[in-house]
């Protein structure tokens, strides 16, 4: 990588959107730095400039009644968890790199966690946005109520962006009350078949689960994790579906402890071989992640089972990672799926590029991108 030329730290809106105005100007690229938890995504290329958001913090807004709080986007997602635990409320998103990583971080990366299919993602809980654009200017996309839905929705672009198109210095997202009681199952199987399908019968319950997991070891059999959490009754009956259901395929439930904290940090540990991410259709997950486990180089498989997205990490020398990197992204696309090489060490990075195909939406998201960056200065090594 080539040095960084200038590292600048925004106090405000207007400061971000003149800075990145000055750099468009003289075709200096620009790199949005937030927690530094997301650096090994894509294949971010050599830039000029950083722009840190770590000056960018706070709550602006924090309307309890309304289920509604905007906070700054260099903001992290821990520091806001403690202000809305103290108003008796929570921000329904559990993201991996929860310790470091920003709001504004998050969002960008689209980073979502074990609560999606429960509470929604990024997409869903976010309201408003204000951004910094390259041409200087300062742009307000939604509001600070739910039920806002004037004008372009600029936050279900920005939301996935990579800093590509602007830097997100301010957010409003929805909120909820903290939950009033929580628990949780484990149990083992000795085929993925019935773990998956006990997975599906958990998240199809009308007693809606928050998470869950399916996850195997090249050392372990199949283990499932499900929990709960909200009202007392609703939490018992959302545990004794989960119990049922695992009884009747041959588990045995325990009570569940903190195995998701560790399961969701995946990506944070995953730093030698490759983690690959996929986004699959619900009923072919159990046929994708047999395959995965049966691969040279199988580590570990992580799998979102109520939402279809799963994480498989491969080790071993370069030429099985890469043999096994592809084959499990050709076995996402055969089940109707697609996936992205999410992490790989860094001597990979050359040979094992972060996402083989095209997108079908790639013309469409070069246009975009000329319309908010005419320049190519944000991210250039990121974008279509």
């Amino acid at each position: 990588m080539t040095a960084i030329g200038i590292r600048a730290a925004p106090t405000d809106a207007a400061e971000c959107a003149r800075i990145l105005a000055d750099a468009s100007r003289d075709r200096r690229t620009v790199r949005v730095v937030g927690g530094m938890t997301k650096s090994y995504i894509g294949d971010a290329g050599d830039i000029d400039t950083e722009v840190h958001t770590s000056e960018l913090t706070g709550i602006v807004d924090h309307v309890p009644a309304d289920l509604t709080v905007t906070v700054a986007g260099g903001t992290r997602i821990a520091d806001l968890a403690d202000a809305l635990a103290r108003a008796g409320q929570f921000l329904p998103l559990d993201p991996p790199h929860a310790e470091h990583a920003t709001i504004g971080g998050v969002i960008a990366s689209n980073s979502n966690g074990f609560w999606r299919a429960r509470y929604g993602g990024v997409r869903d809980l976010l309201i408003g946005t204000r951004i910094a654009l390259p041409d200087g200017t300062v742009v307000r996309s939604g509001g600070r109520v739910v039920k806002n839905v004037a004008g372009y929705d600029l936050n279900k672009l920005i939301t996935g962006s990579f800093g590509t198109l602007g830097v997100i210095v301010e957010a409003t997202l929805k909120v909820l009350p903290l939950p009033t009681a929580s628990d949780g199952v484990v149990a083992r199987f000795a085929r993925g078949t019935d773990a998956f399908a006990t997975a599906g019968a958990i998240a199809r319950a009308a007693s809606r689960p928050e998470t869950v997991v399916v996850e195997r070891t090249a050392r372990d059999d199949w283990r499932l994790i499900a929990t709960a959490r909200g009202a007392q009754a609703a939490v018992a009956r959302a545990t004794a579906d989960a119990r049922r259901e695992i009884n009747a395929r041959g588990g045995n439930a325990a009570i569940a402890g903190d195995e998701l904290a560790e399961l969701r940090e995946l990506p944070a540990h995953a730093t030698d071989g490759a983690l690959v991410r996929v986004a699959l259709p619900i009923a072919a997950q159990s046929a994708f992640a047999d395959t995965a486990a049966r691969l040279e180089g199988f580590a570990t498989l992580v799998a979102d089972a109520a939402s279809g997205v799963l994480r498989v990490h491969v080790r071993g020398d370069d030429d099985a990672v890469t043999r096994a990197a592809e084959a499990l992204l050709l076995a996402a696309r055969v089940v109707g799926g697609g996936g992205r090489v999410e992490r790989r060490a860094e001597h990979l990075r050359a040979r094992l590029v972060a996402s083989p195909t095209r997108t079908n939406g790639e013309q469409l998201m070069r246009r975009i991108k000329g319309a908010f960056d005419p320049a190519g200065i944000l991210e250039p090594g990121r974008s279509p």
